[in-house]
């Protein structure tokens, strides 16, 4: 599904990203860890075609995303607030991407209404702007708005943080369903461990931005995680 080849990102303070191959098949969970500056968001800016590689290329179903934007209609994202339209409220928002993915009003709203359980009743109705939303409240709508359309490829960047325990509880429920049972390609970057093992069939870990270690996710990842980080 996702084909990396000699990827690289070197800026003027020097290399971010260097990864020589990576695959992530079709109806994978995929999780990213790393600390602070390890290269996760670089990679998905990458995946994005937000930032153009120094060296390299990656291919999602064999088109390569900084030469063609065919790989967008199948292809969403929610990364950061930024992804969101201030001035517009939650519902204008949907509708707006609905649009852009061909989807029409009942389409979202019948895609909404599955999620009532993740909006708490903070989102839908309450005629506010998107801007006055909270952190948390602003990450439930980029979720939910990265689903729209049923895309094939759904990437993540830190989804879990500002969102409370019930909230995330039920996010994870949302990744699981989309790559078990949606067969939905799944990438999700965490500095939570147990989350990302939770819902990740793999975890790759990222430092000073090249692969160290490539895990099929299993009861003993989350220690062996945790030794990684701790220095043992």
């Amino acid at each position: 599904m996702i084909t990396v080849s000699n990827l690289s990102k070197t800026y003027n303070a020097g290399p971010v990203l260097n990864i020589d191959n990576l695959d992530i098949p079709k109806g994978q969970s995929f999780g990213l860890v790393g600390n602070n500056g390890a290269g996760k968001t670089t990679f998905f800016s990458l995946l994005l075609d937000l930032i153009q590689p120094t060296t390299g290329f990656i291919k999602s179903k064999d088109i390569q995303v900084n030469e063609s934007e065919d790989w967008k209609p199948f292809t969403s994202a929610y990364i950061d607030e930024t992804f969101l339209i201030g001035y517009l409220t939650p519902e204008e928002y949907f509708y707006f991407i609905g649009e852009l993915r061909g989807q029409n009003k009942a389409d979202v709203d019948a895609l909404l209404n599955q999620f009532e359980d993740f909006f708490h009743g903070e989102i839908l109705n309450q005629k506010k702007y998107l801007r006055d939303l909270s952190k948390g409240n602003q990450k439930k709508v980029g979720i939910i708005a990265a689903l729209i359309g049923n895309p094939e490829v759904i990437i993540l960047d830190e989804p879990f943080a500002n969102l409370d325990p019930t909230t995330q509880i039920r996010l994870k429920q949302i990744i699981k369903n989309l790559a078990g049972q949606q067969g939905v390609t799944v990438l999700v970057s965490s500095h939570d461990l147990m989350h990302v093992t939770e819902v990740s069939d793999r975890i790759v870990v990222l430092e000073k931005g090249e692969i160290i270690k490539d895990l099929a996710t299993s009861a003993a990842t989350l220690k062996e995680l945790e030794a990684h980080f701790a220095g043992e």
